[in-house]
């Protein structure tokens, strides 16, 4: 199978990129545009390999990814590439409208184009898949779970452009017939994070004992996902997932923010321990984020019945792998990929 992942240099794009390199013989075509979170570092392990190949290409550029696809010829896109960070989308949103709506329109244009020309089983099994987020469908209260069917409802810049990129691949389906599948996570974690989000922000401030910012009061409960757990999910969907469904992947790990802070010090205390200091004394309240959604959890039933998908890391298992893996990159990795823009400073307050 020869697949297109856009936004293979990002986080969860250079994981399925590995997992894909490491459990199969695809040939994969990543097409990144390498923004700040796209990093090449992260896929260092497998760039040697045959089977991988690189295109430095916005998903905008219509003539490129046109050139691509008709001389890579591939069997299916998952289609990763996007702006996904909320608070950098309340201090631009425009970005996100550009990438995350236009871009994904581009793209869904040239692969129709493409594979409306394909022959016989070449057609027959290609295949779209768009990778989305559970934040399209707003926030939840104290109870209650995200499903396939729930009404969209988002509520900060980056949810609704990627609200409208999803209401697009629907379309482009039932309009055109594209044959597409579509996912929403939660949140993702793990290796290989850019130091911008909550885990990887938390755990590298804890490392070198500087404060460790929390929203708010730190009640907004999240479902944490742990990187490789979604992966596996993304094979499983794109090979096996019926076309024009969608499908909720989730960790069944809902968490409050405190709580998942309190969590990472408590292993730092452990791994990397500062004489007279507990990390949780480092905790500091801070304004809340604009429209910050108070709950987000996923029920994933669909997914476990149609193609037996589970996670297998509980959240305790895939946070000390993840902190472990901070400590021992924080000097190699987190370094070469904060280019200096960005240096862990408070985002999203330009209102």
């Amino acid at each position: 199978m020869k697949v297109v992942v856009t936004g293979g240099a990002g986080f969860i794009g250079s994981a399925l990129i590995r997992k894909i390199i490491a459990e199969t013989n695809w040939q994969v075509l990543n097409l990144d545009k390498l923004t700040y979170a796209g990093n090449l570092e992260s896929l260092t392990k497998i760039s040697s390999s045959s089977l991988y190949q690189f295109s430095h290409l916005d998903i905008g550029d219509r003539q490129g990814v046109r050139t691509i696809l008709e001389s890579f010829n591939p069997d299916g896109v998952i289609h990763l590439a996007a702006e996904s960070h909320v608070d950098r989308s309340i201090d631009g949103p425009g970005e996100f409208i550009q990438t995350n709506v236009v871009g994904t329109f581009s793209l869904l244009e040239e692969c129709r184009h493409y594979w409306q020309n394909l022959k016989g089983e070449k057609k027959n099994n290609f295949r779209f898949h768009h990778v989305s987020t559970d934040e399209v469908y707003g926030t939840l209260g104290d109870e209650g779970l995200f499903e396939e069917t729930t009404p969209y409802s988002p509520n900060s810049p980056y949810s609704a452009s990627k609200a409208s990129s999803d209401h697009l691949v629907r379309a482009w389906h039932h309009t055109y017939g594209l044959p597409v599948v579509t996912t929403n996570c939660s949140n993702n974690y793990g290796p290989y994070q850019f130091p911008e989000k909550l885990i990887p922000l938390v755990t590298l401030n804890a490392l070198e004992g500087k404060p460790l910012p929390v929203y708010g009061a730190g009640k907004n409960i999240r479902d944490w996902l742990f990187v490789d757990d979604h992966a596996t999910a993304l094979m499983q969907v794109f090979t096996r997932g019926r076309l024009g469904e969608t499908y909720n992947i989730g960790g069944k790990n809902e968490k409050r923010n405190i709580e998942v802070v309190e969590a990472i010090c408590d292993i730092v205390d452990e791994i990397a321990p500062i004489k007279d200091l507990k990390r949780r004394s480092l905790i500091t309240f801070v304004k809340d984020r604009a429209g910050h959604d108070l709950r987000y959890a996923i029920d994933c039933r669909k997914i476990e019945r149609e193609l037996g998908v589970k996670p297998k890391e509980t959240f305790e298992t895939g946070l000390r792998k993840t902190v472990l893996w901070y400590k021992e990159e924080s000097n190699h990795w987190c370094k070469r990929v904060q280019d200096g823009r960005y240096q862990r400073e408070r985002l999203g307050t330009k209102i």
